[in-house]
């Protein structure tokens, strides 16, 4: 018997499920429009996301952003009818004979897929979809919401099942929130790392090669060195040794750190050599812990601090594939703490440090950090003891809190093998990014059953840390590109300056202008063409480059040059070698020696 959803009572805008009811509410109403406007539509699944909501469909019209207002249209009438969202309740088989009838085939393996003996069904003028709920108590509710763009999808995200379309869409409690949100999605496609990639020069990805995998053109190249080197550099400034592991190792490998039973779906197939299995490492720590046995260790030794910035492969299905954002190839800058147990206090304490650094030097300003510990009511889902899990997050927590960082404390969102620490940045644009992260791990040295000898001759199991701060390179290379929109500071930027000269007689002047600033470590261009001046600055403008060197008879006769910033600010006459000074100011201040945290 249909009911109204004792789930569903009215809720405030302030409350903490409201966008959620709401956009997944939306969701259903949109799903009821198309296949109103499209006989014949069958239905997949229509969840909410971060941000706004979706909804897979199989059809023979292919959808285009045209549709997309006659969608929209017809989904305000829907929420102007004022119709109430209705609950109903069937078992399993009735369900499924409803969707035979329907000829709904995705509804119906989701259906067989449920554990429970019935299956809650919602309704809204006339339409009914398969649901959990809970929804807003009517559509009235539903007034601010946008149609956003369409995509294929896989059903379910595997590559051999069929290809459905999908349209993308939000909804906001108001109007100045709804408007707020497009604004900032217009800036992001104005940011978006792929399209500026392309006219920066920066990367690409190649059919011939394969989706996922990344081509550093020398423009993008030039800057992966640069944060290449100022991470290397600090990376042994701070106490650490670095490694150069091997990109596969034979499968038994793998079967002892676990990764074959728990990371299967995310490796790629094994490649057989002389009768032995190898396959493409996903991460770097088998490697690292290898090192590590490779002799026995003293106290006197640890901590250890192993960092490598190591090519991993991980095969992600190709609906998730996005730009440098999600590839099957890139570099992590990894590093494994081997270390006392006395010793994880300070050792997460200069990781925490590394990781601020980061993102300072960088130009990320905001950030948000959280703590992921275990759920301790299933304690099943986890290696280690209680005792391990409450001293571990007890020292994560008091990290945080010795250097006055606000956290969010996450329960039961820790990896099985120990609590951790993640630094989301915020970006330009109020978007937040995963980035750091700092894991404590006793599963693996069990594993490996790692030992060291202690102070007093016992063969003891050491503590160790996982940590990551970039990320991979790729995916921290896209999120800087949309940070700064394309405009690097000028100590990244892969051409800093660029001289332009006004006509052909300034030629000779300008190459000893070039050759002056190549000596002194500035990265330069020349433009020597016979166009006009203006055309010239509007082409170096949209290349993004920090410094336009203009130079014409006066520039000549003075040895000087005229220095405009990208933005078109007019910085006046300088000399060569006031130019040199002033970019060598830009680049990023070191800090101070860290303490020795061997203790």
């Amino acid at each position: 018997m249909p009911q109204r959803d004792p789930q569903s009572k009215k809720i405030a805008p302030g409350d903490s499920d409201y966008l959620e009811r709401l956009r997944h509410s939306c969701a259903h109403v949109m799903a009821q429009a198309v296949q109103e406007l499209f006989p014949g539509t069958k239905l997949g699944i229509g969840p909410t996301i971060e941000n706004g909501f979706y909804y897979d469909f199989d059809t023979q019209h292919p959808f285009t952003l045209e549709d997309l207002p006659r969608i929209e249209a017809r989904m305000r009438e829907i929420a102007h009818g004022k119709h109430p969202f209705i609950r109903s309740e069937k078992n399993k088989q009735e369900a499924i004979e409803y969707y035979k009838r329907k000829e709904e085939k995705f509804k119906i393996e989701i259906i067989q897929e449920i554990p429970e003996e019935k299956v809650s069904f919602y309704q809204q003028n006339g339409f009914t979809d398969l649901c959990r709920g809970p929804h807003m108590t009517s559509t009235e509710e539903i007034r601010h919401f946008k149609l956003l763009s369409i995509s294929g999808a896989y059903w379910r995200g595997n590559e051999k099942n069929p290809m459905l379309q999908r349209i993308y869409g939000t909804a906001f409690a108001a109007e100045s929130e709804l408007k707020t949100h497009l604004e900032r999605l217009g800036e992001a496609k104005k940011r978006d790392h792929r399209k500026l990639g392309k006219e920066l020069d920066l990367f690409s990805i190649q059919e011939k090669a394969g989706p996922g995998l990344i081509f550093w053109h020398p423009k993008g190249a030039l800057i992966r060195k640069i944060i290449e080197d100022w991470l290397r550099d600090e990376t042994l400034r701070r106490g650490y040794c670095f490694a150069f592991t091997p990109h596969l190792a034979q499968r038994q490998l793998w079967e002892t750190s676990g990764h074959t039973s728990f990371y299967k779906d995310n490796m790629f197939a094994p490649i057989e050599v002389d009768a032995a299995h190898y396959l493409l490492r996903p991460m770097n720590c088998p490697f690292h812990i290898l090192i590590y046995q490779d002799t026995l260790r003293s106290y006197r030794e640890l901590p250890l601090r192993l960092a490598e910035l190591g090519t991993v492969y991980r095969y992600e299905r190709s609906g998730v594939l996005h730009g440098l954002l999600r590839v099957r190839g890139f570099t992590q800058d990894d590093a494994h703490i081997f270390c006392t147990p006395q010793q994880i206090k300070a050792e997460v304490d200069g990781c925490l440090d590394f990781a601020l650094q980061v993102f300072q030097t960088f130009g990320f300003t905001q950030s948000q950090v959280d703590l992921s510990t275990w759920d301790e009511k299933n304690p099943g889902k986890y290696s280690g003891n209680a005792q391990d899990w409450e001293r571990t997050s007890e020292i994560l927590r008091s990290v945080l809190e010795a250097r006055g960082i606000a956290f969010r404390e996450r329960r039961g969102e820790a990896a099985f093998y120990g609590p951790k620490i993640d630094l989301q940045l915020i970006d330009a644009i109020g978007r937040s990014w995963q980035l750091s992260t700092i894991q404590l791990d006793f599963n693996l040295p069990e594993k490996f059953r790692l030992e060291y000898v202690s102070e007093s001759g016992l063969r003891e199991r050491p503590w160790m840390i996982h940590r990551a701060l970039l990320g991979s390179l790729e995916r921290f290379f896209g999120i800087l590109i949309e940070h700064h929109a394309g405009a690097f500071p000028t100590w990244l930027a892969p051409v800093q300056a660029k001289l332009l000269t006004i006509t052909d007689a300034q030629i000779p002047y300008g190459k000893e202008i070039l050759k002056k600033l190549q000596e002194g470590g500035v990265r330069t261009e020349g433009d020597f063409r016979g166009e006009k001046i203006g055309l010239k600055i509007r082409e170096a403008t949209l290349q993004k480059i920090p410094y336009l060197m203009i130079v014409g008879k006066k520039e000549q006769d003075a040895k000087t040059l005229t220095l405009r910033a990208r933005k078109g600010e007019d910085l006046g006459s300088l000399t060569p070698e006031q130019l040199i000074q002033k970019i060598k100011e830009e680049l990023p201040h070191k800090g101070p020696e860290p303490i020795d945290r061997r203790g």
